[in-house]
């Protein structure tokens, strides 16, 4: 049970924390029409693609790392507590479908575990320990990446993530909105999306969870984009595994080719429905065996293996 003592230590801690500041001018907002509450909102959310604007240098360098080691083969892992962890576990979740990587190269860990996405779970973000046990039940390599997520940047669970990362020697992210971050401070790449006292006074899931939604969506989107998961702006690893996907699939070959509709069937069926597979066919006029094997020895970048392919030609 925490004592009064650790409640006082703990309320002196949150005063200290932007995310957390008490804005007098919205005291009354609930005295307000609904159209000036979603109007103020709508303001509060607008600063936020600024703050992460500032932290882009530190976000790109973060991806440089990242996706050096997942071409080595190692996994990219989220570690988060409450929204945080909701949040690594979306975007994990949307890599399969989006760059047809494996459910196990990108990961999403909360404080919890799997009943936290729903429902909290009383003390576990809170441990260290938890979180380097998760960890360790992984297996965690040196070419591993673990970003720790937290609005406040205090944390245990996100810190202990990647205090224990770091010590196995995998990198290290910290994600926060707080400046001079206990999380940012642990990690070898440390992000701090200012975004400054939210609407509801400590409610992180408001401008602290669209900015971390952002990073996020940089960090997998980029990372894929170094590995060569697309062809331009085409998500040419896309899984097809229902109609709308099946019909992107064909549209994305149709872009990157210009090819009829009969030869982008006849390119998806030597291909087993592969997308960058068939873009080869079509666009390197190689079979689909070839296909596999260039882009193989590309290392899944489909430029490379079109290159190779006008050389073998």
């Amino acid at each position: 049970m925490t004592s009064t003592a650790d409640h006082t230590a703990l309320r002196a801690q949150l005063d200290t924390l932007t995310t957390e500041a008490f804005r007098p001018e919205l005291a009354e907002i609930d005295r307000r029409s609904t159209l000036e509450i979603a109007r103020t909102m709508n303001g509060e959310d607008a600063t936020v693609p600024a703050a992460v604007a500032e932290e882009l240098p530190r976000i790109a360098a973060a991806i440089d790392g990242i996706a050096a080691r997942m071409a080595r083969g190692g996994r990219l892992i989220y570690a988060g507590a409450g929204t945080a962890g909701r949040l690594g576990i979306l975007d994990a979740s949307e890599c399969p479908p989006t760059f047809n990587t494996d459910p196990e190269e990108v990961i999403g860990l909360i404080a919890g575990g799997p009943p936290a996405m729903i429902t909290a779970v009383e003390g576990a973000e809170d441990s260290k320990d938890l979180a380097a046990a998760e960890l360790d039940a992984l297996g965690l390599t040196a070419e591993d990446t673990v970003v720790g997520i937290s609005a406040s940047g205090r944390t245990p669970y996100a810190i202990g993530a990647v205090e224990h990362a770091r010590a196995q020697g995998a990198l290290t992210v910290g994600l926060s909105c707080n400046a001079g971050s206990a999380l940012a401070a642990a990690a070898d790449h440390g992000i701090e999306v200012v975004v400054g006292p939210e609407l509801l006074t400590g409610s992180t899931r408001l401008k602290a969870g669209t900015a971390q939604k952002l990073v996020l969506n940089m960090l997998s989107t980029i990372t894929m984009i170094r590995l060569g998961k697309t062809y331009g702006n085409l998500m040419v690893d896309v899984r097809a595994s229902n109609d709308k996907l099946r019909a992107r699939s064909r549209r994305i070959v149709a872009l990157a080719t210009g090819a009829s509709d009969t030869e982008i069937e006849e390119a998806l069926a030597a291909t087993d429905g592969e997308v960058k597979h068939a873009i080869l066919v079509l666009l390197g006029s190689v079979d689909g065996p070839t296909a596999a094997r260039l882009l193989a020895d590309s290392h899944g970048h489909l430029r490379a293996a079109l290159q190779a392919a006008a050389k073998e030609s």
